[in-house]
């Protein structure tokens, strides 16, 4: 056999595994848990703005799936995480949510994926777990029943999925869903020709160890700190490259060492509570601005273990999402303000290398250190709030009894008052096991003090 002829045989497989027929232009999310956010038209408008050729949805909303309708933009739709159970034993289920959600709208919007689930492996459900493969086939058989032949199935899988990812060669999913749910997972995503769908996020990763991490390793800003792989010498000039990588050896460790990755979400705060560091403008930009040079690279850079590989990404997130619940952190890794306004300028076609706005001075990269309180956020509702001080009153020994008639915070008919001190409360009693100033969403953290006269709001000291 000549040389030529086994180029010419081997050029597909290597057009196939480089990735090349893939944009290395990172795509957005587009989250809706917000009360003030703009029209799926409007939002649709901000996206192309932002130079962005595809967005993922956490839902298949038909207003959103008809202002993509002749757009140039390529779409990933959720199936629910609530339907998974019951589209692992029906066909006929499965046949209707594809017919229902997806063809009213394909192909005239370029929907491209159906990703089954959002994180389901980090559940504690294990029916939940269990169900989830056999609703990725069971989609995948609606498609195909229903002649659809460009839409691939995947789902989203937390870094917790990994049992272990320091070096990243080591690299090994957890035991309990190894064999029983990763292993037919990739058999699956594999023998479709569709991608092993995964969160990354160097911000969790350097928040849990500070003071291990190097917070420049993981805003791609390292110049002099790298990290060796001592097994396989590998040499990781980021924290991003770093996880990616552990999920590589971990897909080789179970026999799928060539399927391909895309990071389903990645990102970082620009805002937070006080007790989450690093969470700011000055970092999300240098974070986000360097993850779309990495990822929009010509040639492409790959990672240490897969070099020269395009990497389809999505940036989380489009918005700043006021109904999010957990920390502070999880309302603002939007890249837009809830009026369309920039929090910082970005475009993710990576052609914009110099930015003129002026960034504020990095600002608690380190552990606030004080009392913090636990108040009603901003703009709560109202019926909720009467729900949410019901049970933080019913939690813990006299968690609200100072707002009881006759005690010395007690203000009749001052609800928000009332809430922000059994919120307080509440926080300063079971954050040390687990409670957190949430609410789903109604409550926010603050370090002005919130007591009165004779009335002491219960603080948190960190």
């Amino acid at each position: 056999m000549s040389l030529l002829h086994l180029l010419l045989l081997t050029l597909p497989l290597l057009i196939s595994v480089s990735g090349s027929k893939f944009s290395g232009r990172p795509g957005i999310n587009y989250g809706q848990l917000g009360n003030n956010l703009p029209t799926p038209s409007d939002s649709i408008k901000l996206i192309q703005s932002l130079n962005a050729k595809r967005v993922k949805l956490y839902d298949a909303n038909p207003k959103i799936l008809t202002a993509l309708n002749s757009t140039d933009i390529s779409v990933s739709v959720m199936v629910p995480n609530e339907l998974i159970i019951n589209i692992s034993k029906s066909n006929t289920l499965s046949d209707e949510w594809v017919k229902s959600k997806i063809l009213p709208f394909y192909p005239t919007t370029k929907i491209r994926y159906l990703l089954v689930g959002n994180e389901i492996l980090s559940s504690q459900n294990s029916q939940l777990k269990s169900s989830l493969v056999p609703a990725m086939r069971k989609i995948q058989r609606s498609l195909k029943t229903l002649g659809v032949k460009k839409i691939k199935v995947g789902t989203t899988l937390a870094v917790d999925v990994l049992q272990t990812s320091f070096p990243p060669s080591s690299g090994e999913f957890r035991s309990d869903i190894s064999g029983s749910v990763m292993k037919p997972m990739l058999q699956f995503l594999n023998r479709t020709k569709s991608f092993l769908f995964v969160d990354v996020y160097p911000y969790f990763a350097w928040v849990q160890d500070p003071t291990h991490v190097d917070l420049n390793y993981a805003l791609f800003e390292s110049e002099n700190v790298t990290v060796l792989d001592p097994v396989t010498n590998l040499t990781y000039h980021n924290l991003f490259d770093q996880m990616i990588d552990a999920f590589v050896f971990a897909m080789k460790r179970i026999g799928y060492s060539d399927l391909r990755i895309w990071v389903a979400e990645t990102g970082w705060p620009n805002n937070g509570d006080y007790d989450q560091i690093g969470a700011n403008i000055y970092n999300a930009a240098t974070y986000n601005r360097n993850v779309v040079k990495k990822l929009t690279a010509e040639p492409p850079i790959g990672t240490p273990a897969r070099p020269g590989l395009v990497l389809p990404s999505f940036i989380f997130a489009l918005y700043n999402e006021n109904q999010k619940t957990g920390p502070g952190t999880e309302r603002h890794f939007g890249l837009l303000h809830p009026n369309g306004s920039q929090v910082y300028e970005i475009e993710l076609s990576g052609k914009t290398t110099e930015f003129k706005d002026s960034l504020p001075a990095p600002e608690n990269n380190e552990l606030y250190k004080g009392k913090i309180w636990c108040v009603v956020a901003k703009g709560a509702n109202w019926t909720q709030l009467r729900d949410a001080l019901s049970y933080a009153c019913s939690q813990g020994n006299n968690t609200c009894e100072p707002i009881q008639t006759g005690g010395l915070c007690h203000k009749p008919d001052l609800t928000v008052l009332h809430a922000s001190y059994a919120f307080s409360s509440y926080w300063a009693q079971f954050r040390k096991t687990g409670g957190t100033c949430s609410f789903n969403g109604l409550a926010t953290q603050t370090i002005k003090d919130p007591s009165y006269g004779r009335c002491e709001f219960p603080s948190v000291t960190l």
